[in-house]
């Protein structure tokens, strides 16, 4: 699978977590906190 449409699917993933979440503020943190902790992660790699 190409790492662009790994991308879009976690990016689908993450907004289904957020739909999910029903307003929940703390899960809906913990969900922005893994997707910033994975972008600060994919920026160290390039």
């Amino acid at each position: 699978m190409k790492e662009e449409d790994k991308q879009d699917i976690e990016g689908l993933n993450q907004i289904f977590e957020i739909i999910n979440a029903k307003g929940d503020k703390g899960e809906i943190n913990e969900i922005l906190k893994r997707q910033n902790s994975k972008m600060c992660e994919s920026e160290k790699e390039k």
